[in-house]
């Protein structure tokens, strides 16, 4: 589909499995380490969901500010509905990633959404790309030097960019269905809930997947120096090397959410009720 001269499609790539390497299959018990903090823009709060449709900015950046999980939020796996107790195996995920203006969604605005829509191969632990999401969006607002640095993304290739408004609707018909994931998910709901307040939008409700989270709780400290997304990346050999651009970030955050899945089934969890234990990773 094209929205102002923009792809905003889902492109099938049949065939195509997320390779989990062979160094992950002892899946070993870890410690909740603690990774260094991302510098990719991201809040550094805890929780964004939990919110009315209309919820303002202000009180989404609030929740970020004073960290609230979301076991506060009241969601923990009473948020899972008809999918708690399917295997994770049989789930099909939209793995999303946000490139922005800043920091937090008062202050700043989306300037591209990037999503994949996976779901598990023939064998455990691999995923197949069911379809792929992208564009470019207007913020409206000038794109800070530094941000424009980091992603690449400039004020030129945003000016004839589709405004939210036109793409927003899109991505929420894209992972109609799934489980949505992100890489440090507070960030990408925060902006996602506002933009959805913003423009009269009903939030889905979405089960939400935080795989940030998900790695602090099933890698060795040891194994890596944190859990940035470039650093999951390169350890597990994903297809897509993140580079602050949302589909490829998103790809790689997919990559990366095959072998987690992987961990846990080393660890008997199957299910998203079970996950559910772990109130500051799926809700």
């Amino acid at each position: 589909m094209s929205v102002g001269g923009f792809t905003v499609g889902s492109v099938i790539s049949p065939g195509v499995t997320s390779r989990v390497p062979n160094e992950c299959e002892g899946a070993p018990s870890a410690q909740d380490a603690q990774p260094a903090q991302e510098t990719h823009p991201r809040a550094n709060g805890r929780e964004l969901k939990g919110f009315a449709p209309g919820a303002s900015a202000a009180e989404l950046s609030l929740a970020a500010r004073v960290g609230l999980g979301l076991a506060r939020a009241g969601l923990g796996g009473s948020g899972l509905g008809g999918v708690a107790e399917v295997d994770l195996g049989l789930l099909e995920f939209a793995v999303v990633d946000l490139e922005t203006t800043g920091w937090s969604p008062e202050q700043a605005a989306i300037t591209e959404i990037g999503a994949v829509r996976v779901r598990a191969g023939a064998r455990r632990g691999e995923f197949v790309r069911q379809g792929e999401f992208a564009s470019l969006v207007n913020p409206g607002t000038p794109v800070p030097p530094g941000i424009a640095d980091l992603t690449g993304i400039t004020d030129w290739m945003l000016a004839a960019a589709p405004r939210l408004g036109a793409v927003l609707p899109g991505l929420l018909d894209f992972a109609q269905g799934c489980v949505l994931v992100a890489h440090n998910a507070p960030f990408d709901l925060g902006f996602l809930v506002a933009g959805c307040g913003d423009l009269g939008l009903a939030w889905p409700g979405f089960t939400v997947l935080d795989t940030v989270m998900l790695a602090r709780r099933v890698m060795d400290p040891d194994e890596v120096p944190d859990c940035k997304l470039s650093t999951l990346a390169e350890f597990f050999g994903a297809r897509t090397a993140p580079n602050h651009r949302a589909l490829a970030d998103a790809r790689a955050t997919a990559d990366v959410l095959s072998w987690l899945i992987r961990r846990l089934a080393h660890r008997g969890i199957r299910t998203l009720r079970q996950l559910s234990s772990w109130p500051d990773v799926v809700a």
